[in-house]
């Protein structure tokens, strides 16, 4: 196999016996009841969601002269992880790792409940603090997001605390819990609808004065000069980035991974919720029903903390405590060596965890990933001017070109398309998804076309630049392994000075090998490349040269 090193990642990982585990992750939150379900993949190591389940039970809305749970609230808790288990026991999850957090912890009840839970289900239940919180989040986040080494700041409102994390690739320096939390803050400071100018007024006040204490505490450990990204996680900001994206883009992003919001747009909306009484909150298209009723207490909370932070805005990241748990487990049963390497290739073993699932042949896709970024390094500053994100893209896209094979061979290349659209591509974002997957889409056949409807995806031109650029040095790529048996070992590319000719240089693997099929291949692909470039290719097989591989 082509060893990866050259292109920047690391080799890929070898097959072992062990077999595929799955778990389930269940947090029992002061909003909500969620579980994860996962299945583990010790080869990489990194793990692919199954299924997702989410019941509002709203713990957090205790009898406000005890500060105790509420008897029905418990029972239909205890309902719903009953509910929870049986889809577990479905799906054949052979553990669940269950956390309790704001609302059962601070509970006089709480402990009371939590033995209720393990007694009448069976189910153990760990109870913990709001910095174990915050770490776990802190892992969750790792396991979904590229952090390249710089710092960020992680903010996840929940309904009854809100956690503030600095971290990188490294550790995480900060770890922060705040009891400011969209039901709490809803519960104890709002009783008009719409709200009145002074319940917003002590709301704003309320919330910046709670999170003061996190965030000097943030920025006492970040070093001088680095300026941090923010990275927002939780129902309440997923949801405000749905209703963003709905009215911005006229549609819903099949993944929040990525999604960006000014604190600009927050402030606006922001502006607009408090106008609103609780029902016209609910008519907001995207706006789930249960969450409107919350949702400007947690929008205050996040627009309070970027003011705070002064940070212009926050990216999301769909994975939070509930991975968290999962990464946790994963790191005590001795899956993962240490968070460093674990974190270092999120994007890497999101592509490769799709590629084994779909049957992907590595060896050949190692090959073309290694021709095309050569290719791309060769010929950058002469034929095309991208930079290392786009290089990425291309690196995933060569490893997943041929997945559309797990579907049919006839049209494989849309196939891919698809499988790569519709997975959980976990580092990217939306946009950078959806450019993978029309490399793939283009690495055969016909070339990119406005009339093709994913094609038309792109809504940038630069993006769609991208595609017609790199898809050209892509088709190149499998074209140069063409029996898929390694015959060509490197490439080497020139631009000559007569005109506006390209040569490209390929060296055999064996001397006696003519390499007829690559370089047919190669004929036969060219014309995009030359099209696109506006280059004549010139093709040598370099019989006479010594290769060592």
């Amino acid at each position: 196999m082509v060893n990866l090193v050259s292109t920047g990642w690391e080799s890929l990982p070898t097959q072992t016996v062990e077999q595929n585990r799955i778990i389930a992750a269940i947090d029992l939150g002061t909003n909500s009841l969620h579980m994860v379900v996962v299945q583990i993949d010790p080869t990489l190591p990194s793990f692919s969601i199954i299924a997702r389940e989410k019941e509002t039970v709203r713990l957090g809305d205790c009898e406000l002269d005890t500060g105790n749970l509420k008897p029905e609230v418990m029972k239909r808790a205890i309902a719903t992880l009953g509910r929870f288990q049986e889809i577990a026991k479905t799906l054949n999850v052979e553990t669940i790792i269950a956390v309790a957090t704001s609302a059962v912890r601070e509970a006089p009840n709480g402990k009371d409940f939590l033995q209720r839970v393990e007694d009448e289900l069976g189910l153990s239940v760990d109870l913990i603090s709001g910095q174990e919180e915050a770490r776990r989040i802190y892992l969750g986040v790792l396991s979904g997001m590229e952090f390249n080494k710089a710092p960020h700041i992680i903010i996840d409102i929940g309904g009854g605390s809100t956690e503030l994390i600095l971290g990188d690739s490294h550790e995480e320096r900060t770890l922060t819990s705040t009891k400011v939390g969209a039901v709490r803050l809803t519960s104890e400071l709002i009783t008009t609808d719409p709200i009145s100018n002074t319940e917003f007024q002590y709301l704003q006040a309320y919330a910046r004065g709670m999170l003061e204490r996190s965030v000097e505490e943030v920025q006492a450990n970040l070093k001088f000069g680095e300026l941090p990204r923010l990275v927002g996680t939780s129902g309440t900001i997923e949801t405000l980035v749905m209703i963003h994206a709905r009215e911005k883009l006229d549609y819903v992003p099949s993944t929040l991974n990525g999604y960006e919001v000014s604190l600009k747009d927050l402030r606006e909306w922001v502006n607009r919720l408090r106008k609103m009484s609780n029902s016209e909150r609910t008519a907001i298209p995207g706006m789930p029903e249960k969450r409107s009723e919350v949702i400007l207490a947690g929008a205050v909370i996040l627009q309070e903390a970027m003011n705070l932070l002064g940070v212009e805005s926050v990216t999301v990241c769909e994975r939070s405590l509930r991975e968290g748990v999962i990464v946790d487990w994963m790191l005590t049963h001795g899956f993962i060596e240490d968070r460093l390497r674990y974190q270092s290739s999120v994007r890497q073993r999101s592509v490769l965890r799709i590629a084994n699932k779909y049957n992907v042949n590595l060896e050949h896709s190692d090959r073309v990933a290694v021709f095309a970024l050569s290719i791309f390094d060769q010929t950058k500053g002469t034929l095309h001017n991208w930079e290392a994100e786009e290089r990425q893209l291309l690196w995933a896209a060569a490893i997943l070109h041929n997945c559309g094979h797990y579907v049919s061979h006839s049209s494989h290349h849309k196939h891919s398309y698809y499988l790569i659209r519709n997975s959980e591509l976990l580092g990217y974002n939306e946009t950078e998804t959806e450019i993978i997957a029309n490399l793939a889409r283009y690495h055969r056949k016909s070339a990119p076309k406005k009339k093709h409807e994913n094609f038309r995806n792109l809504v940038s031109k630069k993006h769609r630049q991208v595609v017609n650029q790199l898809s050209a040095i892509l088709r190149l790529a499998v074209a140069l392994d063409r029996r898929q048996i390694g015959a060509i070992v490197r490439v080497q590319c020139e631009s000559l000075p007569e005109g506006r000719k390209f040569h490209l240089r390929i060296f055999p693997s064996r001397a006696d090998d003519d390499c007829a099929l690559e370089l047919w291949s190669l004929d036969y692909k060219k014309d995009i490349f030359e099209a696109e470039f506006g280059v004549k290719l010139i093709v040598t097989l370099e019989l006479n040269a010594t290769v060592f591989n």
